[in-house]
């Protein structure tokens, strides 16, 4: 789904607005940034990442980090002493703000990678389970029967797949606004040719792993029909680009939507969860996970697939952009 030239944002193909700062560079959109994350990570994610450019460390470098100090904060958790969680937060703080900047320094040094992206998507898969686990033992220590493993281990299942569609969401969105540039939108037919290529005797690792990112992208696929279909006809249709009015509508249309790919993501869930530490009551974070953020997922995908077979039948039966310029 080539884009020719794909632009910033639709409106910023007037030559008379000011070039992007540095900072503004190394967002994704504004569309999809969370005002807690463009007050407080973005700073200083872009403040680590101009480090790590000096230094010549890599993007993925910054993403393992993340990974060992988010596991370590969500162990931490595990102890009843709120001195030692209120340890556990500001690491897991740290540990986002590192996630914002493996992203950020990508994006301003040019080192964007599938694996990188692959890596960055299932580093706070890797803190949330350290969190689950450590929430459960800490409960059985308190005199709860082991069958708290089984909200633990629903509220994780629930996790993974609010992150994985908020992300993926986020990915059209910014498929539509800035190109297949400016988005990391994968899809299995792309990544099936790429895997046929990779030999499981000398490319075991790489294989391993794209392989199981099929698997997280077929199910971002299954549970979005109607998105699936308006992709395979831009596709078939805008080869040379999608017409300018296309993507300001769809804009218009999907943009309200992107607050619900926040709150499923880090920040909402992060802030009930240290409430429930505070108050001793971290059993609530699972019923939080499964009760409040699996629900708004379920609207979520809802209100998606209804954008998507609006535009999917503005498209495909009534020829809505049919003799449009592309962008």
């Amino acid at each position: 789904m080539k884009q020719k030239n794909p632009q910033p944002l639709v409106e910023n193909h007037n030559t008379d607005q000011p070039i992007e700062s540095e900072f503004e560079q190394s967002l994704k959109s504004s569309d999809t940034e969370e005002r807690i994350d463009i007050w407080f990570y973005r700073p200083i994610g872009l403040f680590i990442a101009k480090i790590c450019a000096r230094a010549g460390i890599s993007p993925n470098a910054v993403t393992i980090t993340s990974i060992f100090i988010g596991v370590a904060a969500g162990i931490l958790f595990y102890y009843p002493d709120l001195w030692i969680n209120a340890i556990g937060m500001l690491l897991l703080v740290f540990a986002n703000s590192l996630d914002s900047a493996d992203g950020q320094l990508a994006r301003l040094t040019n080192q964007k990678s599938r694996f990188g992206r692959i890596l960055d998507g299932f580093a706070g898969d890797f803190w949330f389970a350290a969190i689950h686990i450590a929430l459960c033992l800490r409960l059985m220590d308190q005199g709860w029967s082991a069958w708290i493993w089984i909200p633990g281990v629903l509220a994780g299942v629930a996790h993974v797949f609010q992150s994985a569609m908020a992300d993926y969401y986020r990915n059209v969105h910014l498929f539509f606004i800035k190109g297949e540039n400016g988005s990391e939108l994968d899809n299995v037919h792309d990544l099936q040719i790429d895997f046929e290529k990779l030999s499981w005797k000398k490319d075991t690792f790489a294989k391993f792993v794209l392989n199981g990112y099929m698997g997280y992208t077929r199910m971002q696929e299954r549970l979005s029909p109607w998105l699936q279909k308006l992709l395979t006809v831009i596709k078939s249709k805008y080869k040379n680009g999608l017409p300018v009015n296309l993507i300001r509508d769809f804009r218009v249309q999907n943009k309200p939507l992107m607050k619900y790919t926040n709150i499923v993501q880090f920040n909402t869930r992060v802030l009930f969860l240290f409430l429930w530490i505070f108050i001793d009551q971290v059993w609530l974070y699972f019923v939080f996970d499964i009760l409040v953020l699996t629900p708004i997922l379920i609207y979520m995908v809802y209100r998606q697939e209804r954008v998507s077979k609006h535009f999917w039948s503005a498209i495909e039966h009534k020829n809505t952009y049919e003799h449009e310029n592309a962008l």
